[in-house]
């Protein structure tokens, strides 16, 4: 991988659609890393209107949403489908990722299943090629893990978890920044769609599921985007009983946006690779273009009987 990385000499790193902290948050640690090694660099996400919480990560201001004509090698960072690129790539790829799901769609593909985090996965790859993790790089790779272990309360997370927190606030992570922004920070209409969401979500199989239905006169509503919607899903699989947790999302390009959450012995990832999506055990989701949001829920309804059964 970097003597692909050092032979090259226009490089962009993608974040994946709609990215989160760990995908944008990889991103940023290897735009660090490039810098110093005097290469260009273009940060890419297909995404224009991309998670406002996110903007307190290094190089947040220089993401740009075209693809560049001159590049040569390409970094894509927690994307486990190639669709999730949301452009064309015809340069050489490297696919650097944790997904179980993921379909190796790189020239070369840099995959821990094990890791519980994609930053983790280019924490461990740095620490183990002496690479020099500056206080940009701990900060940007620590945002990652802390979102994609749900601050640590994620089933995953283990001592590895937690050895890879204490080292990155060593190297000057700022962390409660991190968290801050990730978990505690929130918009006016982040919160109004929170409440309509609460209020109209149901629960089924003797409130062991919750489904949110969530339409686009909700989301219009309140004012909210798309991201606003996933802290109203996270909460709800705190509920006495509940073992998963369905939402599904009316997108403004037409297409039902899908996300499972679960606990215990519940595979969601299963049932998102029933649409054609996928992710882990205990997050997963999909897309499904050209049909209602009435019709996905009943086939969605349907995975499920299943699952509780």
């Amino acid at each position: 991988m970097f003597q692909t990385i050092h032979e090259a000499k226009h490089i962009v790193l993608i974040a994946h659609i709609n990215p989160d902290a760990d995908s944008l948050g990889s991103a940023s640690a290897m735009y660090t890393y490039l810098m110093r090694l005097e290469k260009k660099v273009t940060l890419f996400c297909v995404t224009e209107r991309v998670n406002h919480r996110l903007s307190f990560l290094p190089w947040f201001d220089k993401m740009r949403h075209q693809f560049p004509a001159k590049a040569d090698l390409a970094i894509s960072f927690d994307c486990g489908a190639y669709k999730r690129l949301g452009v064309e790539v015809t340069v050489p790829l490297i696919n650097i990722d944790h997904h179980k799901s993921n379909e190796r769609y790189g020239t070369i593909n840099v995959i821990d299943t094990t890791a519980i985090s994609t930053t983790q996965v280019l924490f461990e790859i740095f620490m183990e090629n002496e690479i020099k993790i500056n206080p940009k790089m701990a900060t940007a790779l620590y945002a990652g893990l802390l979102d994609d272990s749900h601050g640590f309360l994620a089933p995953k997370t283990d001592a590895r978890s937690f050895k890879m927190a204490a080292r990155l606030s060593e190297l000057k992570a700022e962390t409660s920044h991190c968290a801050t922004a990730l978990f505690h920070e929130n918009s006016l209409a982040a919160l109004r769609l929170k409440g309509v969401m609460f209020e109209k979500m149901s629960l089924l199989f003797d409130a062991r599921v919750v489904v949110h239905l969530v339409t686009r006169r909700m989301m219009d509503h309140c004012g909210a985007r798309e991201v606003d919607c996933e802290a109203a899903l996270e909460e709800s699989m705190g509920l006495p009983q509940v073992e998963l947790a369905l939402m599904l999302r009316e997108n403004r390009d037409g297409k039902i946006k899908a996300s499972l959450r679960s606990i215990g012995e519940r595979d969601v990832e299963v049932m998102a690779s029933t649409f054609g999506g996928g992710g882990h055990r205990h997050a997963a989701g999909f897309d499904v273009a050209g049909e209602s949001l009435d019709s996905v829920y009943e086939k969605a309804l349907g995975i499920i009987k299943e699952e509780m059964r």
